[in-house]
């Protein structure tokens, strides 16, 4: 038996629809006033591995999803690709984003990732970040992958 999800006949295709049904229960449940597209990612993320596919929120709650740094947008991400059982090894492949908070979210991590560098470099010493989810751990990782001065180190529970 094998067990790559490749070969095993999965796609990434496979989940859109339990997402989607997902997204229509807990948008007309929650009473959310929302609403949300799917569609292949056409968008390049410089330095970063963008995912095939995009969940794109809007509507007059978009900015209830996004209050809190995004913690409702992460919340139902989070809760859609288990819901729809997106195998682990596949879960960056299909990414949630609301009003292009993800794109300048990720814009932001690079910068404080930067900074950061330029904070370890100077005073010779270790230096931590706040709290991260595993995704924006990795933006901060991918930012400073080539950097010939710094090392970077994730404490936490995630891919």
């Amino acid at each position: 038996m094998d067990s790559n999800p490749e070969s095993a006949g999965h796609t990434i295709e496979k989940y859109l629809p339990p997402i989607e049904s997902f997204l229509r229960n807990v948008i007309q449940h929650g009473r959310f006033d929302l609403t949300f597209s799917i569609h292949k990612n056409t968008a390049l993320a410089e330095g970063l591995e963008a995912p095939d596919y995009v969940v794109d929120i809007s509507g007059r709650d978009s900015d209830l999803v996004l209050e809190r740094h995004a913690e409702l947008l992460n919340a139902i991400e989070y809760a859609a690709l288990r819901a729809a059982r997106v195998h682990d090894d596949e879960i960056g492949k299909i990414g949630f984003d609301c009003k292009g908070w993800r794109s300048s979210r990720n814009e932001e991590l690079r910068m404080i990732a930067q900074v950061a560098a330029e904070r370890v470099m100077d005073s010779a010493a270790a230096f931590a970040l706040s709290a991260m989810s595993p995704r924006e751990r990795r933006v901060v990782h991918l930012a400073l992958k080539d950097h010939p001065h710094v090392r970077t180190l994730s404490e936490g529970i995630g891919p």
